[in-house]
């Protein structure tokens, strides 16, 4: 109430008192006002400050720790629970993203810059009331365990916030830094392991999330985990891990698990061979260093030494810690977290050259290609993957390379728990294809034909408008809005099915729902064929 407004009456000792008491009217509105755009938190480790973004109307909290900075002494051993802290701390910028090389072009951080010290998540809620129990989203970004952050702006969590749903982006160590296994490190560990610390920070947020999310209004028994390629397979882990399985109601995966022929986890003793033979190629004359000497190694020079010499690439590890035996093991003889879960592939996961080559889409050509792929069984692949025309040709390469690379590891896992479960499943086709990049003529398509790898991200979170470098039509919206309504509902209930959206089926009766501008089910019968296939080609039974 501004000063000018306040009216005097002649009698002066009441036109006092009023001025007094409006006076302090103003002070409280203003108080109030600035409460609201400065939420603060009390969580376990002392008072945290956020911000309050009018736009949304929604509290964020930026650069939260959940373990203590994994350097030093620290690089290569389980996260550290965070010190406590004097004062308040203020969460209102991103932090570092975990060490990594700038691998993907389509990767845009909001973050202050690269770092061992990245161990921090990222909280957007609706509400700081202890009481108001809304359902969690914890999301892990993708990357191929060497890339990724939880700021960039196709994971920010705004939109599904504004669903009334806490959610929250985590970092994970990367690469050499998240995956190393080595003797040294096993020997280390009492429990004679080494590598997955990657899957341990993960671990370690969501038990950040369960210990603190009531703070920022969310629930603590209704946390789904969710994440794509990288992200997905970790979803995958936390659900048959002891450090997670317990904490977890329910879980998303787009595209991707550990349950495909080349996606892990490997055994502990092939993973230490190439955690040595690393420190072999960056010692001198042959002379391996020890992992003390690379622990004294600075980051970057470790990280670019290490790619420099073909070490950028790591695998899971069984290591009797975060998996007590095989991922594929523990799936099949039921010992994962009981609960819903919704997942799918995109239908160009993998391009037709990955079958072809450089070879025209002919019918010869693709004959040619399953011969060499598969010597004994490509009559039988044929069949399964068959084609007539140039069209069909290039449509039953690209679906046999997306099954390759990573679509059978997501059915596949899809398929173990509606096996041995009790929970509902769905699964998913995500067919819409992506525009063109803004710098292409307009009007001129993408050139893909499926939604390749990666391109659901912005429709599922709600996140079109926060990735600007695509030429976004009316349609990819409408897209958005079905499919983040199917997953909203996902989160609130482990149940995608909601009002004035077709009803998404159970994957146990063969079906999924194909995800673009007109969901529609259809029949999997085809893809059980194939990947029962699959399964036997790779000794997965």
């Amino acid at each position: 109430m501004p000063y000018s407004n306040i009216q005097l009456k002649i009698q002066p000792v009441k036109g006092v008192l009023r001025l007094v008491l409006a006076s302090v009217a103003l002070l409280l509105t203003v108080n109030l006002h600035a409460a609201s755009i400065t939420p603060l938190v009390q969580i376990e480790q002392g008072r945290l400050q956020g911000a309050f973004d009018d736009t949304t109307q929604l509290n964020i909290f930026k650069g939260v720790p959940f373990a203590s900075p994994p350097v030093g002494e620290l690089r290569w051993r389980p996260p550290q629970q965070v010190a406590s802290w004097q004062g308040v701390k203020t969460a209102g910028a991103f932090a570092n993203q975990c060490m990594q090389l700038p691998l993907f072009s389509d990767m845009k951080f909001r973050s202050a810059g690269v770092s061992e010290d990245c161990l921090y998540l990222n909280v957007w809620t609706p509400s700081i009331k202890a009481d108001e129990a809304l359902p969690v989203l914890l999301y892990f970004y993708g990357g191929g365990f060497a890339a990724g952050d939880g700021s960039e702006a196709r994971y920010d969590g705004a939109s599904m916030a504004q669903q009334d749903i806490v959610v929250i982006t985590a970092n994970y160590r990367l690469g050499v830094f998240g995956l190393l296994s080595h003797p040294e490190l096993s020997a280390e560990a009492d429990y004679g392991g080494s590598g997955n610390y990657t899957f341990m920070d993960q671990a370690a947020a969501l038990q950040w999330v369960v210990d603190n999310v009531d703070k920022f209004g969310g629930d603590p028994s209704r946390i789904t985990i969710a994440g794509e390629s990288a992200g997905s397979m970790s979803v995958n882990a936390l659900m048959v891990s002891e450090l997670s399985k317990h904490n977890i109601a329910g879980a998303i995966g787009e595209s991707g698990s550990l349950l495909g022929p080349t996606l892990g986890p490997i055994p502990l003793h092939e993973a230490q061979v190439f955690g040595q033979n690393m420190a072999k190629a960056l010692g001198l004359d042959n002379e391996p260093l020890s992992i003390n000497e690379l622990r004294e190694m600075p980051a970057q020079q470790l990280l670019e030494a290490s790619t420099k010499k073909g070490f950028q690439w790591f695998m899971p590890t069984t290591d009797g810690y975060v998996f007590e035996r095989s991922a594929l093991a523990l799936y099949q003889n039921n010992q994962f977290a009981d609960i819903p879960l919704l997942a799918g592939n995109n239908t160009q996961e993998g391009g037709m050259g990955r079958i072809l080559g450089d070879m025209q889409p002919t019918l010869d050509n693709y004959k040619k290609a399953l011969k060499k792929i598969y010597p004994e069984n490509h009559e039988e692949v044929f069949s399964l993957y068959p084609a007539s025309s140039q069209t069909e040709v290039m449509d039953a390469a690209q679906a046999l390379a997306s099954d390759r690379y990573i679509s059978f590891s997501t059915w596949n896992w899809a398929d173990y728990v509606a096996q041995h479960g009790q929970q509902n499943v769905y699964f998913y086709a995500f067919s819409k294809i992506r525009p063109a990049s803004i710098d292409a003529p307009k009007g001129q398509s993408s050139g893909n034909r499926g939604a390749v790898h990666s391109a659901e991200i912005e429709y599922a979170l709600g996140n079109l408008n926060a990735n600007p470098i695509y030429q976004w039509q009316d349609d990819d919206f409408v897209v958005s809005e079905i499919m983040q309504a199917y997953f909203a509902a996902f989160i609130k209930s482990g149940n995608p099915n909601t009002p004035n959206l077709p009803k998404w089926p159970l994957f146990k009766d063969n079906q999924q729902l194909n995800i673009n501008e007109n969901p529609t089910v259809e029949d999997i019968s085809n893809l059980r064929k194939r990947y029962a296939f699959h399964r036997q080609y790779y000794q997965m039974k």
